[in-house]
C-alpha cells in the first residue's frame, strides 16, 4: 500500500456551509476504513484548504476517493494536488517503501 499527500482547495461561502456535513461523514468513513491516516484544515490560506494523507494502491485509487467526496461532486474543488509521498521518517515511517540509510537509522 502507498501513501499519498492530497491537498483540496476550496471556497468559503454557501457551497461550503451546505456540503461539509456531507465532507465530514465521507472522510469519517474513509478513516473507518483506514484509507485515509489523517485529515485537516490548513490554517492560512486564502481559500479553505485541506490536507489528507491517503493509503491506496496506486494514484487511480486515491482520484477515484477523491471523485465520490461530496466537495468534489458539488464542484467545489478549486486546486487539487495529489503526491506519492515517502514517509521514511516519523510516525509514518513504517509505511515507507525502504529503510533509512544505516548512517541515519540511529537518528530514529
Amino acid at each position: 500500500m502507498r501513501t499519498y499527500i492530497v491537498r483540496m482547495e476550496h471556497p468559503d461561502g454557501e457551497g461550503w456551509n451546505k456540503h461539509v456535513y456531507a465532507h465530514v461523514c465521507y472522510l469519517k468513513e474513509l478513516i473507518a476504513e483506514g484509507r485515509i491516516l489523517a485529515s485537516g484544515p490548513l490554517k492560512g490560506t486564502a481559500l479553505r484548504a485541506g490536507f489528507l494523507i491517503v493509503a491506496a494502491e496506486d494514484r487511480d485509487q486515491v482520484e477515484g476517493l477523491v471523485a465520490e467526496d461530496p466537495f468534489t461532486k458539488d464542484g467545489l474543488i478549486h486546486k487539487l494536488t495529489i503526491e506519492e509521498w515517502d514517509p521514511l521518517f516519523g510516525m509514518f515511517a513504517d509505511r515507507s517503501s525502504k529503510q533509512p540509510p544505516p548512517e541515519l537509522a540511529s537518528l530514529i
